[in-house]
């Protein structure tokens, strides 16, 4: 692409940054899909939180939950491990994803770890998490010293 001066087109500004991201580099490849992993959904419901997350091509071994300081954190790891009998296939091309996806949402330092329930069914994690008042720390009065004189 060959910039010319703008007062050789006819429109009278430059639009280099317009022709720049209009640019087929910047297109996606057609076909090119995003990895979503860790889409999340949080439901209020009237005693707790369900917090629903998708993590497509994990195991429940790949996925650990933690609660710690408050917060809870969900982190998903994936590996792929050989198989027996690859060395007798003649692959021209295998794909695989190897990686880890983390996560943490604040549940408040009131929650503990036996509140939390959990399950993982069809790629879906599903967090239960109830709702508790936070404790209001305790103010201690004023205690007021007499002033003679």
């Amino acid at each position: 692409m060959l910039l010319t001066p703008s007062i050789f087109r006819n429109d009278y500004s430059d639009n280099f940054f317009d022709d720049f991201f209009n640019d087929r580099f910047w297109r996606p490849v057609a076909g090119a899909t995003k990895y979503n992993a860790m889409n999340t959904d949080i439901k209020e419901g009237e005693h707790g939180y369900e917090i629903g997350m998708e993590l497509p091509g994990f195991a429940k071994e790949d996925v650990t939950v933690a609660l710690k300081d408050g917060y809870l954190t969900v982190t998903a790891t994936h590996t792929d491990k050989k198989e027996e009998g690859d060395e007798d296939k003649k692959y021209i091309r295998r794909e695989r994803y190897s990686g880890h996806y983390q996560r943490s949402f604040y549940v408040g330092d009131e929650i503990t770890q036996e509140d939390i329930k959990a399950s993982f069914k069809d790629g879906i994690l599903t967090l239960d998490v109830p709702k508790k008042e936070a404790k209001q720390p305790e103010v201690e009065e004023a205690k007021y010293i007499q002033i003679e004189g």
